[in-house]
């Protein structure tokens, strides 16, 4: 249905091999060498040698639709790169600097940031010399509506003043960060639209304190998810990312291709765990057969297949409505896709622990990580609910249409 083109195919035999030579054989000695460090936001040499061998193959910033600054491969092209990447997403897309949230990022600075931006910050994140961090959601209102968000962002002169408090700024503690991407109000009275800017604001600026981690289901993950408060943050005007007022013009830029990354490095792990519940399906022994043998297990795999298939069915056809009518024609698909594929794999990965048994929900597998990385999607990049209202609301303008056209062509059958 959706033909891959043949320099996506080529990266994908490119990309395969990468992660069969060199990501599966580095998770070990990438957990050997976070517990010896006894720092959860360790950064361990395995991972920059696994950066510096995917730039030497040419796997790098995959995800960058702009020739200037990558392969310039198109949504429904990279996701499928994506979906390799997440067989490994600890791992892999960091090493390729495909990574969120720094590929959300960089795509906002090459399409909003200045000369100066670009020379400062995007530069050296293409590079994977630095890391980002995207400071929005806020632990005093439901920030899955945006409009909601309290930080002040306050003209004083040639600066803006900024407070408020942050939290679930992912990347923010890991070790390379040093810039952050803001979201906050300069114009809390005008258009509900229009009340909120992006700033550029550096993570060593005085005022910005990290206060803590949030652990995600008790994982300390790597890069961290940081509350992070703001105490007269002072930001020259040049911070200002496009224009005041136009923070929600870049949020929608920046989240469509973040949500089909996503979706396809999700579907990546659902078929990695698929996988383990194969192997260990048929290695292991009860009551006299294999436990492949058994019919409800047998159940559990085929109709993992289905999910699997169809999640990425629906998803490449999203990347592809993306690339040819645009992300505002392509809104229903994209949230369907995000309501989906986190349901798909947490499906899957519920029955593959399931088979693993009391190993299912050790840290001798990957299978519990994933898990509650995997629940934390249906929260990431907006709730569930708000893109089923999405959905719905199309939907119910869709018919309302029909209805009136119908009504235009036909009076007498009007009700």
């Amino acid at each position: 249905m959706f033909d891959v083109t043949d320099r996506a195919k080529q990266y994908q035999e490119r990309l395969l091999a990468f992660m069969d030579e060199h990501v599966h054989p580095a998770e070990a000695v990438y957990e050997a060498q976070m517990a010896e460090s006894g720092d959860p936001h360790s950064h361990p040499p395995v991972l920059e040698e696994l950066k510096a061998e995917a730039r030497k193959q040419g796997l790098w910033n995959l995800f960058h639709p702009h020739p200037e600054w990558g392969p310039g491969l198109t949504n429904l092209e990279y996701a499928t790169l994506a979906e390799i990447m997440g067989r490994s997403a600890h791992l892999a897309p960091e090493a390729t600097n495909c990574n969120a949230p720094d590929t959300g990022n960089m795509e906002v600075l090459t399409l909003f940031g200045t000369e100066e931006h670009k020379e400062k910050w995007l530069k050296p994140l293409l590079a994977g010399e630095i890391a980002s961090a995207f400071a929005m959601t806020e632990p005093a209102v439901a920030s899955s509506d945006a409009r909601n968000i309290e930080m002040r962002m306050v003209r004083d002169g040639d600066e803006y003043v900024l407070n408020g408090r942050k939290w679930w700024t992912s990347n923010a503690l890991h070790k390379n960060c040093r810039v952050l991407i803001v979201m906050g109000k300069t114009d809390p009275e005008g258009p509900s639209h229009r009340q909120q800017s992006m700033m550029v604001v550096p993570l060593d600026t005085p005022g910005v304190t990290i206060l803590r981690n949030l652990p995600v289901f008790g994982y300390q993950d790597r890069e961290g998810h940081a509350e992070v408060l703001f105490e007269d943050v002072r930001v020259p005007v040049t911070a200002l990312l496009a224009g005041e007022g136009d923070g929600f013009m870049i949020s929608q830029a920046r989240l469509g291709p973040g949500r089909i990354h996503h979706c396809m490095r999700t579907i990546g792990m659902a078929e990695r765990a698929l996988d383990m519940m194969i192997d260990r399906a048929q290695s292991r022994t009860t009551f006299g057969a294999p436990l492949a043998d058994r019919a409800n297990i047998q159940d559990w795999i085929a109709e993992s297949r289905v999910e699997i298939d169809m999640a990425r069915l629906l998803t490449l056809r999203a990347a592809h409505l993306m690339d040819t009518v645009g992300n505002k024609e392509a809104r229903t698909e994209i949230a369907a896709i995000k309501i989906a594929a986190p349901e798909v794999a947490l499906k899957v990965v519920d029955r593959a622990i399931q088979v693993h048994g009391g190993g299912g929900v050790s840290d001798d597998f990957p299978l519990a990580s994933m898990y509650a990385h995997l629940r934390t999607l249906r929260l990431a990049d907006g709730p569930d609910e708000v893109h089923k209202r999405t959905i719905a609301l199309r939907e119910l303008r869709r018919r309302e249409t029909e209805r009136n056209a119908r009504d235009a062509r036909d009076p007498q059958d009007a009700r």
